[in-house]
């Protein structure tokens, strides 16, 4: 009985021992591969973690150097967030806090360099539609009219969409085309929450162009 009990395991064995001549090295890649992603994975999110913590403590020390008006400090800690940091929203925020420091001190052009950064670098489809309203403002002042409509043109999310076409307005009326520039207005002031205090300057803007967008008598109950 003993024997064959033996032949039997020895025969277990052998397969086995075939299997795993023939699947083995597929299955420890496969072991590897799977452990590696998770390692990877707890990786990344470790580090995800370690970066958002380290670009929290620069975006700290740039608002500092924003407050004080130090522009070489606020120039250094832009570069190392852009350098280092440039994947965490951190960075990004840091970039449009500078570019309204660089506007006020007229370096427009810096300005610029941080808000086109912001829209390359961002995945925030809210902090590109920031930075291309502001570029958009930067160009009408400077007359570069077409520039201005090109940033506008970029697709909006839902709540931007109507300060884009307020602005879409002011570009308008800077050119001459005031009829273009009331529709643009108007479609604003239309998606702007009535509650909105911004909707009472689009209100103004269109009472300058002869539209009155006062309520008719009755048309609230």
């Amino acid at each position: 009985m003993a024997s064959h009990l033996d032949l039997e395991e020895q025969e277990q064995l052998d397969q086995l021992k075939h299997f795993w001549k023939r699947y083995g090295n597929a299955i420890t890649w496969l072991l590897i591969a799977v452990l590696g992603t998770f390692a990877a994975y707890n990786g990344w999110q470790l580090w995800q973690r370690k970066q958002g913590a380290e670009a929290a403590v620069m975006y700290d020390q740039l608002e500092a150097a924003a407050q004080a008006g130090d522009l070489p400090k606020l120039d250094r800690t832009l570069a190392d967030m852009k350098d280092r940091y440039a994947g965490t929203t951190y960075a990004h925020q840091a970039a449009l806090m500078a570019a309204r420091i660089y506007y006020e001190k007229d370096k427009a052009d810096s300005a610029k360099a941080a808000l086109a950064w912001v829209v390359e670098k961002s995945a925030d489809e809210g902090l590109q539609a920031i930075a291309r309203l502001r570029l958009a403002g930067i160009a009408l002042e400077a007359k570069a009219y077409d520039e201005a409509l090109t940033q506008l043109a970029a697709k909006m999310p839902t709540a931007f969409a109507a300060l884009a076409d307020d602005r879409r307005g002011d570009v308008l009326l800077a050119q001459g085309k005031n009829a273009e520039a009331k529709v643009q207005y108007g479609k604003a002031h239309a998606a702007m929450d009535e509650r909105a205090e911004y909707r009472q300057l689009l209100e103004v803007k269109l009472n300058a162009l002869g539209v009155d967008v006062t309520p008719a008598a009755g048309a609230k109950k």
